[in-house]
């Protein structure tokens, strides 16, 4: 089955993009309300994925690249478009989409540095994902690796933010009939309610339901939460989870090492061998003391 990406250039509602990336898409889900079970049928549609780029996007090295000294050549970290709207979606009813695709070396990067966003990616109910191969699954398998207290300090960064603009922003469009329906920003309560949730589930459980408090936030939805509740209940989680984080069992940091090779496991299924892209500072170095050795015989005779 295709990615959702392959179906929106066949409309040609894709608009400009990498030759490569339509068939090189490993990993897509559908994210936003839909993922944490909040949605109605108005609801846009947010879709993330990760693919994997040519060899020389990953290695540059092949095309003869010095870091430092050459002209960079071709880059890709992400493809990104907003509102795409399909008007055969639907049965004929339409429906609005914002696709990411991620390289899959940035999206690595990002999940290590447990960026909400990616690790929601990796977390979605199993009905959220759209088109997944057997990198996306081995990526999906391992969801866990990722996992680390440093998650803490990012949710509760996102969450600030998004109180801050629940703030401060000055509200246009559908936004301003939102403030003028509910006195303030319900999107922006949601969204740190959610991330104060998740960040709970990740310290006590090394796991995450994404709609296990679905209820919870539809309710804040529906304007049945004020925004000193939001503010409050801000107040509290932070205490508790400050506590929670020092007693977490999680590891303080990412195990890079684990990270990476999974990272090389995909990018081997994805081109064959890539022996000619990477150097395995271990054989290196046992090849060097092998050669050292072999001189210091010579040297003796």
């Amino acid at each position: 089955m295709g990615s959702l990406f392959q179906e929106l250039k066949k409309k040609g509602l894709a608009g400009p993009h990498p030759g490569f990336l339509p068939t090189s898409i490993h990993y897509e889900v559908i994210m936003g309300s839909v993922a944490y079970g909040t949605s109605d049928d108005t609801s846009d549609m947010d879709v993330y994925g990760f693919c994997i780029p040519p060899r020389d996007y990953v290695f540059p090295h092949l095309r003869g690249e010095i870091f430092g000294f050459s002209k960079p050549g071709a880059r890709f970290d992400q493809f990104q478009k907003h509102h795409i709207l399909d008007e055969s979606a639907m049965g004929g009813k339409g429906r609005v989409y914002d696709v990411t695709i991620f390289s899959i070396v940035k999206f690595f990067k990002l999940c290590m540095d447990n960026n909400p966003n990616m690790i929601d990616s990796l977390f979605v109910p199993r009905r959220c994902i759209l088109h997944s191969t057997k990198v996306g699954e081995l990526v999906r398998e391992n969801r866990y690796l990722f996992l680390h207290k440093g998650a803490w300090h990012k949710f509760k960064g996102y969450a600030f933010s998004q109180i801050h603009k629940m703030r401060t922003k000055n509200p246009v469009g559908k936004r301003k009939k939102i403030i003028e329906k509910f006195g303030y920003d319900i999107k922006f309560a949601c969204h740190v309610v959610r991330l104060l949730n998740e960040v709970e589930q990740i310290l006590t459980e090394h796991d995450l339901d994404l709609e296990r408090n679905r209820e919870q936030l539809k309710a804040i939805r529906r304007g049945e939460w004020t925004q000193r509740q939001v503010e409050e209940y801000f107040a509290e989680k932070e205490m508790e989870l400050e506590n929670l984080y020092t007693k977490s069992s999680l590891p303080y940091k990412p195990d890079e090492k684990r990270i990476q090779d999974l990272l090389l496991e995909c990018l081997e299924y994805h081109y064959g061998n890539i022996d000619d892209c990477v150097v395995n500072q271990d054989q290196a170095l046992r090849a060097l003391r092998d050669i050292d050795q072999i001189l210091q015989k010579v040297r003796g005779l």
